[in-house]
């Protein structure tokens, strides 16, 4: 390892973040420093995920799935992505699928987790809404005229649309006089801001307080379509809409990272069924898509059991057969992108290591013995050789604690 190379990556960083890191590792985990500073394969990673960013600067719909083992470094990937991501211009999104928590086939839930999780560039903590709100003042300052349904998709649902145009708007004034009257008895201005917001992050919002923020907010067209959301349908073209919005507002588009996507054939056959119909149109969209970049991770029990599903499987309703798949996904999805993961040479995990004797000697401020701390890692790397990824980090830090308190103790 070019240790003059690691050291230089090293500056400007302070030993707090250095010892958070550490910590982090120590417990099985890990922190965005970290990966940055850790991650190996990096340039063929980033190779086959810039083929997608280039992809998505020309309106094409782009995908990548990076598959590999429990513990090999799915997450950490993802994690290293999305930084890599943010870095371009993108703003990002990863979330954690669950079978029980946000199982992929309720898309609603999905889409929920996704805003909740939305990052934009060089920005920590701005929600959807707040950006929102700052983009548009920015824009009515410009040109006083505008309306703000200009700005947005022609496709995004009619409901969404509603909403983003009563976020940038201001709530109507009334006297003290027209409060009291009882025609005036909905309007509960702080109760605006808190239910569009939720609407916009696709919670459940009864329809009737929703009239009522969209009559306070001067919203004139909220009338002309249904404010109802249901299924799948306005929940994926809001996601495309949104990744459309976003490069209107000067992004590059949206990337969004799905963690654990093995939770799809986790759950019974109806639900896979209709997550399979959803990823799908991830992977193969049916219309031009512009700026969205889904990345999945998966492992390969995902593709073992997609190659096993029954697909000529049918259900009997009402004496007529109903197939359970829409088609034969192990042969539709034959040509994805897929970024298979594989564990590090015994040469890789030795460069690892000294990296590591680095960081961790930066980060509580003492000398590590050159040698001897190079062969106990080497020695540790050979007890460890089976176990993920994961582990292995965890005992070569937990070595090297027990170097440093030995050196303290000396």
């Amino acid at each position: 390892m070019d240790t003059s190379v690691f050291l230089r990556q090293l500056d400007g960083v302070t030993s707090f973040q250095l010892r958070r890191v550490v910590e982090r590792l120590r417990d099985g985990l890990f922190d965005p420093l970290g990966v940055r500073l850790l991650t190996a394969h990096e340039a063929h990673l980033n190779r086959v995920f810039d083929q997608g960013i280039k992809k998505s600067d020309n309106n094409l719909p782009a995908h990548l799935c990076i598959c590999g083992a429990y513990g090999q470094g799915k997450s950490h990937s993802l994690t290293y992505l999305r930084q890599r991501a943010l870095g371009q211009g993108f703003v990002t999104s990863l979330i954690n699928l669950d079978p029980r928590e946000i199982p992929f086939h309720n898309f609603r839930q999905v889409y929920q987790a996704l805003v909740a999780q939305i990052r934009f560039p060089g920005m920590e903590k701005t929600s959807l809404v707040t950006h929102w709100k700052a983009w548009t003042r920015q824009k009515k300052a410009q040109n006083p005229n505008l309306n703000f349904l200009d700005l947005l998709p022609d496709e995004m649902p009619h409901m969404f649309k509603a909403v983003l145009v009563a976020l940038a708007r201001e709530t109507v004034r009334l006297s003290e006089r027209e409060k009291g009257l009882k025609k005036h008895a909905a309007f509960r201005p702080r109760e605006f801001p808190y239910l569009l917001a939720r609407a916009i992050g696709g919670e459940t919002v009864p329809v009737y307080r929703l009239r009522h923020a969209f009559r306070y907010r001067q919203v004139p067209f909220y009338n002309n379509a249904s404010l109802t959301c249901r299924g799948v349908e306005p929940y994926l073209r809001m996601v495309y809409s949104l990744a459309r919005l976003f490069q209107q507002m000067g992004f590059k588009g949206w990337v969004a990272f799905f963690d654990e996507g093995e939770s799809v054939v986790q759950a019974r056959i109806t639900s896979r069924s209709k997550s399979y119909q959803i990823l799908h149109r991830l992977f193969v969209p049916e219309t031009r898509v512009s700026g969205f970049y889904p990345v999945f991770a998966f492992t390969d029990d995902f593709f073992i059991k997609v190659q096993e599903e029954d697909y000529d499987r049918v259900r009997i309703r009402k004496e007529v057969e109903l197939p359970y798949f829409d088609q034969n996904y192990a042969e539709s999805w034959h040509d994805l992108i897929v970024y298979r993961l594989n564990d590090l040479t015994l040469k890789e995990w030795k460069d690892l290591s000294e990296k590591l004797i680095v960081l961790h000697a930066r980060a509580y401020g003492w000398q590590p013995p050159a040698t001897r701390a190079s062969e106990e890692m080497d020695m540790r790397l050979s007890e460890i050789r089976n176990q993920e990824a994961r582990l292995k980090l965890k005992a070569l830090v937990d070595q090297l604690d027990l170097i440093n308190q030995e050196q303290i103790l000396r």
